[in-house]
C-alpha cells in the first residue's frame, strides 16, 4: 500500500486501486476542516483510516495549522488522542 498526498486530501493505493482517502477543506488561513474519511470495506480493520488522519495531523502541525475534525471518524480519534487535541480548533 502506498499513501499519497493530493490537493486537500491524502489517499492510499493498493497497486493502482484507490482504497481509501481523507479530505479536508480550508477555513481561513490557519484552519483545516476534516470533512471525510473513507476506506474500502474490504480493507477496513487494517488501520488505514487512522493512518490517514495522522497524515493530515502531521501535515497540519508542520504548517502550523489548526484542525476541525468534522468527520465522525476523525472526531472520535481526536477525542481519544490528547496529542491531536493540541491542534484542534475549538
Amino acid at each position: 500500500m502506498e499513501y499519497l498526498k493530493g490537493e486537500n486530501r491524502f489517499y492510499v493505493l493498493d497497486g493502482d486501486k484507490e482504497i481509501g482517502q481523507i479530505t479536508y477543506s480550508l477555513d481561513g488561513e490557519d484552519t483545516w476542516v476534516i470533512d471525510h474519511t473513507g476506506v474500502n470495506p474490504d480493507y477496513r480493520g487494517l488501520g488505514i483510516a487512522e493512518t490517514l488522519v495522522k497524515l493530515v495531523v502531521d501535515q497540519a502541525i508542520s504548517e502550523d495549522k489548526k484542525i476541525v475534525p468534522l468527520c465522525s471518524y476523525a472526531a472520535k480519534l481526536f477525542s481519544r488522542k490528547p496529542e491531536y487535541q493540541k491542534i484542534e480548533k475549538k
